[in-house]
């Protein structure tokens, strides 16, 4: 029994070790997302992006520590499967009590496969499910804010009751008018409960943190009135003389989804309980998976975690097959989907034309310069995954053989357990939201039989998005690169997203150039580039040929958007960025904004 006790004493030390491993993650986010706060009072808008950056690599970091650790302490890696069946048990009793026990246990899973260097992993040495519920966690201690708080206005107390709200944020830092601010959120709240009566359950509820992001501070919450409820949020910015206003009011479920959008930067939120805030924030939002919620808090690892959870209960529930992905092939990119599922599934080839002078580590970096860039709601998250295993009879033979011709490196075909069913092994790829290419959605207004007006409608709208995605990018100081109509997408509400990285610049590493006049009539006539090109030189004039061949478009593009043919416009911005600027992107409307009843404007 001796030896016995021994591997539990050291599976429980184990286990430990990794649960610190954990808790010193989570306290260092924690701590940086506090910060925001600060750096918010204070302006620092560099400081905020900066921190934006930093924070994503935090996880990585963290595991590495722990792994090494683990190695060097109790050499782990060479303990028997046993020991490692024990650890795992001993770590599910210290997640009793424990505050996020979810992201512990994937954590758990993240160092564990670091160290048994499997490509797949047996279900009993990794959280496959959780092991503990998050229904009702709170912080106890006595001195913590509970996860929202809940004020009990009348229609006469309603504007001393929206002060105090933003009040109990304690923000070190003088608003420009705050009653005046509150009694514009009072009409707009008003106006919605106007022919409503009061139930005796009327109450607004209040997530207790702001949720920063660039150089803006949320407050989010929710209007309870009999058994309705209505989301809602409030943009605190500052003006042009560094007050605080607070900028607008959204409302309604879909307002909040483009707030919290997969197309935008992570919020830093300081929470003690991240599933309390994420039941909040469903309840705002019961269309949002919850593992685009935890995205949108900065906690990618949680939202991977669900996310394939999420995947693999689909893929036991249908019985569709993957397939090539319908639309114009990519040069770099080979793409996949399954109809039934609102993804896109990417993997890098090993092959590109001779015109893409790039490699696959280059790709990789630029698919992280996005992970870790605002995105400004123009460009598609995505998640990355290696050694991914699927059902070979699940994938149809064509695509079998486009992986097999374009991207051999990336393709395993194997049946490991000896039971005759094969599986298909992904070594690396991308997975980001399904949307309509808006070359296709730009055809279909032509095809789907529309009256001449509905379809000049129609192409209006997503030829003017589409300017208004690139000028987004470009006040994030992102160049598209590749803007060809094919790269671009169509989601749900009908904004225009982003979503070929692979030729993406800062645009201040580009050089803005205009075509020099010809020399010479020879010049003129040239088939050919006469003129020197340097490898970051952008001649925007030449968009045109490739992207206006179509009247109809042309005809809306030059009406709203011939500034982005003119190298000026973009030199410009990038002298701006240059010079320290940094843009606001509002993640709402801009006629929902207060900026014309205020005496002094929000910086815009």
């Amino acid at each position: 029994m001796f030896p016995q006790r021994l591997d539990s004493s050291l599976a429980y030390d184990i286990a430990k070790a990794m649960m610190d491993g954990f808790n010193r993650h989570y306290q260092l986010f924690r701590s940086e997302s506090a910060r925001a706060k600060h750096r918010f009072e204070t302006a620092d808008w560099h400081g905020q992006q900066r921190a934006q950056r930093e924070r994503i690599e935090f996880y990585d970091l963290r595991v590495k520590e722990c792994v090494m650790r683990l190695e060097k302490e109790f050499k782990a890696g060479a303990q028997p499967m046993d020991v490692w069946q024990q650890i795992k048990l001993h770590y599910i009793g210290l997640l009793v009590n424990h505050h996020q026990p979810e992201l512990a246990e994937t954590f758990f899973n993240s160092v564990t496969t670091k160290i048994l260097h499997r490509t797949h992993f047996h279900n009993d040495f990794i959280f496959v499910r959780p092991a503990v519920s998050t229904e009702y966690i709170e912080n106890d201690e006595p001195a913590a804010r509970p996860t929202y708080r809940a004020y009990y206005p009348t229609r006469e107390t309603l504007l001393a009751t929206l002060v105090r709200i933003v009040d109990n944020f304690q923000l070190q830092h003088e608003f420009e008018d705050l009653s005046r601010d509150a009694a514009y959120v009072q009409e707009a709240i008003s106006e919605r409960l106007a022919l409503v009566k009061l139930r005796a359950n009327f109450q607004i509820q209040v997530l207790s943190s702001l949720f920063f992001r660039n150089k803006g501070a949320y407050v989010v919450g929710k209007i309870i009135n009999g058994f309705v409820e209505l989301p809602f949020a409030l943009p605190i910015l500052h003006n042009k003389q560094n007050q605080l206003v607070i900028d607008a009011v959204l409302f309604g479920e879909d307002e909040l989804q483009a707030l919290f959008s997969f197309a935008r930067a992570y919020f830093m939120v300081d929470m003690e309980v991240p599933s309390a805030y994420v039941q909040f924030l469903r309840s705002l939002m019961p269309r949002k998976p919850r593992n685009e919620i935890y995205n949108a808090l900065g906690l990618a690892k949680q939202g991977k975690t669900l996310f394939y959870r999420d995947f693999l209960y689909h893929l036991k529930h249908s019985s569709d097959k993957f397939r090539i992905a319908p639309g114009i092939k990519g040069m770099v990119m080979l793409v996949f989907d399954l109809p039934s599922f609102p993804y896109v599934f990417k993997l890098i080839k090993d092959y590109y034309p001779p015109q893409k002078d790039t490699t696959r580590e280059q790709i990789k970096g630029k698919y992280l310069l996005v992970k870790q860039h605002d995105r400004v709601g123009r460009m598609a998250d995505t998640l990355e995954y290696s050694e991914v295993a699927f059902q070979r009879e699940r994938f149809e033979d064509g695509l079998i053989e486009e992986i097999r011709k374009f991207a051999p490196s990336q393709l395993e075909i194997s049946d490991r357990d000896g039971d005759g069913h094969e599986e298909v092994i992904i070594k690396h790829l991308y997975i980001e939201r399904r949307m309509i290419p808006l070359n296709i959605y730009l055809q279909e207004a032509f095809d789907a039989g529309l009256d001449e007006a509905d379809a000049r409608r129609q192409i209006e709208r997503a030829v003017v998005e589409y300017g208004n995605a690139i000028k987004d990018l470009v006040a994030a100081n992102i160049f598209p690169g590749d803007m060809l109509w094919k790269n671009f997408g169509i989601t749900r509400n009908g904004k225009v997203v982003f979503y070929d990285y692979d030729e993406i610049e800062y645009l201040t590493d580009c050089n803005f150039r205009r075509v020099p006049v010809p020399h010479n009539e020879e010049e003129e006539m040239s088939g050919e580039v006469w003129y020197s090109v340097g490898p970051k030189d952008v001649f925007p004039e030449t968009f045109g040929p490739f992207l206006l061949g179509n009247d109809a478009v042309r005809e809306v593009f030059m009406k709203h958007h011939a500034d982005l043919l003119d190298a000026a416009f973009w030199q410009g911005h990038k002298e701006r960025i240059q010079a320290g600027h940094v843009h606001d992107v509002f993640p709402y409307e801009r006629d929902k904004r207060f900026v014309r009843r205020h005496a002094s404007h929000p910086i815009t």
